[in-house]
């Protein structure tokens, strides 16, 4: 068979949206590192169907005394002679005791004069906290924001040290400030973060340790089931022969592909691994292929069956099933997948205008047909199929992925029968090539030796399948099942390991979340939103669209800075409120919410995907990022149509078919508007200059409201700009014409 290079996954690469690069650990650290986190992960399976006796914030309790600690061994300091690249340093082994430590002391059951005494006594003293526990607290939110400048940078840390701010010195705050109030002591403050719902242990912290995990551990063992391999070489088959194939085949295997790492950063950085080659052929300029490849990635964590972290809290915050968010996310997907597939049509006949390589994958050997792909390794579609079918027919979400992982690890066993050891071989040397490659461009801190190195040489301590699979071929004798299941045992090691920067994230967000909840920041800071929205106009809709762009920017902006999982929470807590307090549905809002916290992936200048996918193709990374956005372009408006109108709700399938049929009519010709206006192409006319592209553009954003009277005014604008179109047509080729 003739595959398509392997994928090189997120946990290979150590790139991720919401972390820095981990550390590579060997001998003892790695094997201790390893088993720590696979117990981790199977106590959070235990959870699932025989969860702790003492309630769920005990679980939190202890979820955090071993994952806290693991951050200090697998990440770097970045503190100068104090830091080490290929291992802890005593510091850092310091750190993780006393994180230990720390985290476990409200469980322990050992009396401390006052203090201390077991989690029942210290909830007892909620509100009345011993010195003790304030000393506790007070080193647990340090350890906490330390964990997350080690895993996403020191922006985070510093948004979370401005609301401790806030709530320690609001009381010397003009009284006649809406957002002034009574101020917080330092006890107040640790009991609302360490002994409370709300604090470390509240709602983003529960759903990292309930929800997250799981579907991270789900897309390791997807990954080690030969999925990932799978899906891509799909998307290189189905679209072979035709000219836009190449770019069909990199949004495909993006989309695909993000079902399995949950990343946009670490999807556009494998796909492009594999398809740059393709797209560079077909004509594509490196920062074009770039920004295709950021916006699909990023589309992946947009789409169902496995939406981005946030999902899993808007689910939490709105008491819904996951199953309802999906269906929420089904028509933007497909309207956000509509816009970039249109755009790449477009690109395809440009560059074939242009004279450059037309698109042509069956130069050399043709793929296996897809039909033949299908028959042999189809059953990688069945874990997500299973996914869908258990949460519709009322199995919780963590059920439902337990189950899907349990599928997938044992279709890991087809998979390496069907496959030969040849490729095998073959995959593990190109795997180790692009991560080289890749890895170098994404950090600093990866050599060409250790690239080499990880390629041959198993992580944390256990053993890889590779070499026995190459001596061994398809014969299952007792050494190989046994290195199976260590390799099996491994990806869920990296699965958990993986998922520690997003643990740290939600901790950290605990911090936020209780100061707005103790000091009513997010009331307030959302009836300012609203009365800068009032201050254009008294009407109702001016006041709502005006909040809403309002709203968005600040998202925009705030991911910027902040990872998603954090700017969910920060948007949600402020921007929330203003939305509802303007009679927006809960849903649309919490959505709105969402988007555009995932879309700071794409949003200039610090679009981490786009990053990720020019050190891929070797582009500009400014350029590539405005690309980006111009693929992204409908995902950045679609939400508006969510909050703008009543009628925006149907794009989330909620209300009458027939509504929510001619919304998203109306809403899939104005993303083709939007599309034919970014790319200066209209089909079945060709190219169309300034004028019909403005046209074409004001027809997109007329379109995307979703009001009947909109909708009439936006199909004519768009008829406009096609017979504009034509004449400009008929123009240049009485021109050109000698």
């Amino acid at each position: 068979m003739n595959a398509a290079p392997p994928v090189v996954t997120a946990a290979e690469l150590g790139v991720d949206d919401e972390e820095r690069p981990a550390r590579v650990l060997s001998g003892f650290t790695g094997r201790l590192v390893g088993v720590v986190a696979l117990g981790l992960a199977f106590l959070s399976v235990w959870q699932v169907f025989r969860p702790l006796a003492q309630g769920s914030q005990y679980y939190l309790v202890v979820f955090l005394a071993v994952a806290l600690p693991l951050v200090y061994l697998s990440y770097r300091s970045w503190w100068g002679p104090l830091d080490r690249a290929d291992g802890p340093s005593v510091l850092d082994w310091v750190l993780a005791g006393v994180t230990l430590v720390v985290c476990l002391y409200p469980v322990l059951p050992i009396r401390i004069g006052d203090a201390g005494g077991g989690y029942d006594a210290f909830l007892d003293r909620q509100g009345m906290l011993a010195p003790l526990d304030v000393v506790m607290g007070g080193l647990l939110l340090v350890l906490v924001l330390e964990a997350c400048r080690r895993t996403t940078g020191v922006i985070l840390p510093i948004v979370c040290l401005v609301f401790l701010a806030y709530g320690y010195y609001g009381g010397l705050l003009p009284q006649d400030w809406s957002i002034a109030h009574a101020g917080l002591d330092v006890d107040q403050i640790v009991d609302a973060l360490y002994n409370s719902g709300s604090g470390f242990y509240g709602t983003p912290l529960d759903v990292a340790a309930s929800y997250i995990v799981l579907f991270t551990l789900y897309g390791a063992v997807l990954e080690f089931s030969g999925a990932a391999r799978f899906f891509v070489e799909l998307s290189v088959s189905l679209f072979r022969r035709s000219h836009s194939a190449a770019g069909r085949t990199a949004v495909a295997s993006g989309f695909l592909l993000g079902t399995v790492s949950g990343s946009g950063t670490a999807t556009a950085v494998s796909t492009g691994a594999v398809t740059w080659p393709i797209l560079r052929k077909a004509g594509y300029r490196p920062e074009q292929a770039g920004g295709m490849l950021a916006a699909a990635g990023v589309g992946a964590i947009l789409s169902p069956p496995t939406l981005g972290v946030a999902a899993f809290i808007v689910a939490e915050y709105l008491d819904v099933s996951y199953v309802t968010v999906l269906g929420w996310a089904l028509i933007p997907t497909l309207l956000y997948y509509l816009g970039i597939l249109l755009s790449v049509e477009i690109d395809a006949r440009r560059i074939h205008a242009d004279g450059r390589a037309p698109a042509d994958l069956a130069d050399g050997p043709l793929p296996t047909p897809w039909w033949k792909l299908l028959g042999r390794f189809g059953y990688h579609f069945s874990s997500l199929i299973v996914i869908v079918v258990l949460l519709l027919v009322g199995v919780s979400a963590t059920r439902a992925v337990v189950y899907a992982t349990v599928l997938a690890l044992l279709l890991a066993i087809p998979d390496r029968m069907l496959r030969g050891s040849d490729e095998v071989d073959t995959g593990a040397a190109t795997a180790a090539m692009v991560k080289r490659g890749a890895a170098q461009n994404i950090r600093d801190a990866t050599t060409a030796d250790q690239a080499r190195d990880d390629a041959h040489t198993p992580a944390d301590g256990m053993t890889s399948t590779k070499e026995a699979a190459t001596r061994d071929g398809h014969r299952w004798t007792r050494k190989t099942v046994t290195q199976f299941a260590i390799e099996a045992l491994r990806a869920l090691s990296l699965g958990m390991r993986s998922a520690l920067p997003v643990v740290a994230v939600c901790a950290a967000a605990g911090v936020i979340t209780a100061m707005t909840t103790k000091t009513g920041l997010g009331a307030q800071l959302a009836a300012l939103l609203v009365k800068a929205g009032s201050a254009l106009s008294d009407d109702p809709a001016i006041v709502l669209a005006t909040t809403a762009v309002l709203a968005a920017i600040a998202l925009s902006l705030l991911g910027l800075a902040v990872p998603v999982t954090a700017s969910f929470v920060i948007g949600w807590v402020i921007i929330g409120p203003a939305l509802l307090d303007l009679h927006v549905a809960a849903p649309a809002a919490a959505m709105f919410v969402f988007y555009f916290s995932v879309l700071s992936e794409v949003t200039p200048p610090t679009a981490l995907a786009a990053v990720g996918a020019a050190a891929v193709t070797g582009a500009k990374a400014m350029p590539t990022m405005w690309h980006a956005l111009r693929y992204a372009l409908p995902a950045f408006l679609v939400p508006l149509m969510f909050v703008l109108t009543d009628s925006g709700q149907h794009l989330l399938g909620r209300g009458p078919w027939l509504d929510v049929l001619w919304v998203s009519a109306a809403a899939c010709v104005g993303v083709a508007a939007l599309a034919a206006a970014t790319g200066g192409w209209l089909f079945g006319i060709g190219a169309i200059g300034p004028i019909p592209r403005g046209l074409a553009a004001a027809a997109g954003l007329t379109l995307l409201y979703p009001n009947p009277i909109a909708t009439g005014i936006g199909l004519g604008l768009l008829v406009v700009a096609a017979v504009a179109g034509l004449v400009d047509r008929t123009r240049r080729t009485a021109t050109d014409t000698p």
